[in-house]
């Protein structure tokens, strides 16, 4: 896991390796990306650069960082899935062994450090409420940590999470 300095200094080189076509193909493939057999040629097409050029551009922006994942976004609920919100408070020294674990769990999409008493949090989607339990138990059992919340949705909201740049 980065420190935030890390993560500001990569943004800010990451930001100055891009150009505008970059951010255009961002901004694009964030939620709109096509449903099409060949997407990044239709990505080009808008672009009014070739398949191959949005491929080229896309590997680089993920060798460097700046894309992360490229998939679908589902409604857990929507195919009998559940999720939830964790929390964690892990030992300074400790934050890369518990991460790794963490993100050994397919059901993991993402997590994050925060400046607070919990300092680790992640998202987990899984089968049932059960199944996470287990999880979380092996996680703890694993690394340790056993100031893990679980904080499973009640009510969901969806935000539109787009950064235009």
């Amino acid at each position: 896991m980065e420190t935030r300095e890390q993560a500001i200094v990569k943004d800010d080189r990451d930001q100055a390796s891009m150009d505008d076509v970059d951010r255009d193909l961002i901004n694009l493939m964030q939620s709109g990306f096509p449903m099409e057999s060949r997407p990044y040629e239709v990505i080009g097409d808008q672009l009014g650069i070739s398949e191959d050029e949005v491929l080229e551009r896309v590997s680089r922006l993920k060798s460097i960082g700046v894309i992360r994942r490229i998939g679908a976004n589902v409604n857990p609920r929507s195919i009998g899935y559940t999720s939830t919100l964790c929390a964690a408070h892990v030992p300074a020294d400790q934050i890369e062994d518990f991460v790794e674990e963490v993100n050994r769990h397919p059901g993991v999409t993402h997590n994050y450090e925060r400046d607070h008493h919990y300092n680790v949090w992640f998202t987990f989607i899984a089968p049932s409420e059960e199944f996470i339990r287990r999880s979380l138990d092996e996680i703890s059992r694993r690394t340790g940590i056993e100031d893990v919340l679980n904080m499973p949705a009640v009510r969901v909201y969806k935000i539109r999470a787009e950064f235009k740049l």
